[in-house]
């Protein structure tokens, strides 16, 4: 079947290539960390995962996608139960969890399953890849160069440090997209779904089981209505040919 040609950007972290899992890890062991530190004071892991989640939100929200964010949220989350329990911060585990948190970029990158065979179908079809993800320009280009996905979006890759409505629109005004046909794909409602919602292209919303807080917002009823959601990287494809097949027949 000949199938209209669609513009299709990527999201890359927990689309293409696991992301959150890793930073659950190395939070299991900060979480550890501090009951061992704290727990004569009564302090839950409960209590650790709030203050961790709202400090790394409000630095994200001021501070984009950077991936000194992480390590900073546990030192300052650190820093709050020190003062809540009046003793001093001691420099020596602060360093121990500055050296914890930046090691969650060190671990290896791997791919959802269906990656290769999902761009390989879009590619063999026709369609024009983009990938645009948000985070350190040299830790998205090392995930990028481990995955070879060169071989697919070639100088359609785009890394943006904040990933907005206002970033997605300066991509979108940067090549000669048809927004009639561009479509976002990501798990993140926050930096995915809403810019492209916005921007009037077409969103598919790849609903992750466990999902970092920043990307989980509340969306409109009009723009719950105008998205497609996914469970699985495998349901793109079906997407995508469903409605270049029925574009190009209502062309013809």
């Amino acid at each position: 079947m000949k199938y209209l040609t669609q513009q299709v950007i990527f999201d890359l972290d927990d689309t293409l290539v696991h992301c959150n899992k890793y930073f659950d890890l190395i939070l299991g062991q900060y979480f550890e960390m501090m009951i061992n530190w704290f727990g004569d004071e009564g302090v839950t892991t409960e209590e650790l995962r709030r203050k961790q989640v709202e400090i790394d939100v409000e630095t994200v929200n001021m501070k984009g996608l950077a991936s000194d964010n992480f390590p900073k949220s546990l030192i300052a989350t650190y820093r709050y139960f020190c003062t809540k329990y009046n003793r001093p911060a001691d420099p020596f585990q602060e360093g121990q969890l500055m050296k914890l948190g930046l090691s969650v970029y060190d671990q290896e990158i791997e791919a959802y399953p269906g990656m290769v065979e999902t761009l390989d179908n879009l590619k063999h079809d026709g369609h024009q890849l983009h990938l645009y993800t948000g985070g350190d320009h040299s830790v998205q280009r090392r995930k990028i160069e481990q995955m070879k996905l060169d071989l697919y979006f070639e100088d359609r890759i785009y890394i943006r440090q904040h990933k907005n409505v206002e970033s997605l629109e300066k991509i979108l005004s940067s090549r000669p997209f048809n927004r009639k046909r561009t479509w976002m794909i990501g798990n993140s409602l926050r930096t995915d779904v809403l810019p492209a919602i916005t921007a009037g292209v077409k969103s598919v919303y790849l609903k992750q089981q466990n999902e970092w807080l920043y990307n989980m917002i509340e969306l409109q009823h009009e723009m719950q209505q105008s998205l497609i959601t996914i469970s699985s990287i495998h349901e793109v494809v079906p997407v995508i040919r469903g409605a270049a097949a029925r574009r190009n027949t209502s062309h013809g």
